[in-house]
């Protein structure tokens, strides 16, 4: 057996639909070079996700997954998906050698997952986490399940960012900034505008959602997808 790994190793698998080296498209660690780990599947239904369009998948072990991610040769690994979190026993497995090997840790999450959270937080060095708008998502809010999430993650390096589309409320902008100046003002917010068809979709109230989170926070960004812009997966 591999040093390093338990028995159950070759037991517990996750699903995987990509790996691949890129640039960091999103939030504060714009143009970074990472692996993107994609897992397959997600607890929520965004209606500008395209998730539910990937069927291509992989099923990995965590010795398995752990070699693939060495073989991209860079040292920061971006957790992503669907949500990563609905897979935190199998990462209970795979960070700790990841940690081991001297990568940085970013995880990527919709935020609604405290408990999966908690299972591997002390792994962790990077939290990009998504606070659901409803009036961006047409799905129903989560305000208390983000609340608590941010909470939890509070003394961890994390930063929060909300899709923003045509359809996006500035009560819903509000909500999100309550909920960060609740527990740390600092926090960086990102309104991020949402992406159809590879075309980043014009806000007309982008200005005025920034201005209103920035009358309350200290650090809002408007920031694309800046992989989309550059053509870059």
């Amino acid at each position: 057996m591999p040093a390093g790994f338990a028995q159950k190793d070759f037991v517990v698998k996750a699903k995987i639909t990509e790996i691949f080296s890129s640039i960091q498209g999103e939030g504060v660690y714009l143009g970074q070079p990472q692996t993107f780990v994609r897992f397959y599947g997600c607890n929520l239904k965004c209606g500008f996700c395209d998730e539910s369009r990937k069927n291509k998948l992989k099923e990995y072990s965590a010795r398995e997954l752990t070699k693939a991610i060495i073989k991209e040769k860079n040292k920061v690994v971006s957790l992503t998906g669907g949500e990563p979190l609905l897979y935190a026993s199998f990462l209970k497995e795979v960070l700790p050698e990841l940690k081991k090997k001297g990568f940085t840790t970013y995880l990527e999450t919709n935020g609604t997952l405290k408990n999966k959270l908690l299972e591997i937080i002390d792994f962790l060095d990077i939290i990009s986490m998504d606070i659901k708008l409803p009036s961006s998502t047409g799905d129903r809010a989560f305000w208390k399940p983000h609340y608590d999430f941010l909470k939890a993650s509070d003394g961890k390096e994390i930063f929060v960012k909300s899709v923003i589309t045509d359809k996006t409320t500035l009560a819903d902008i509000k909500k999100a900034v309550s909920i960060i100046e609740k527990v740390n003002k600092a926090i960086f917010f990102i309104l991020q505008p949402v992406t159809c068809n590879n075309r980043i979709q014009k806000i007309n109230q982008a200005r005025k959602f920034l201005s209103s989170a920035g009358s309350s926070l200290d650090n809002v960004r408007l920031i694309p997808q800046i992989h989309k812009i550059l053509g870059v997966k």
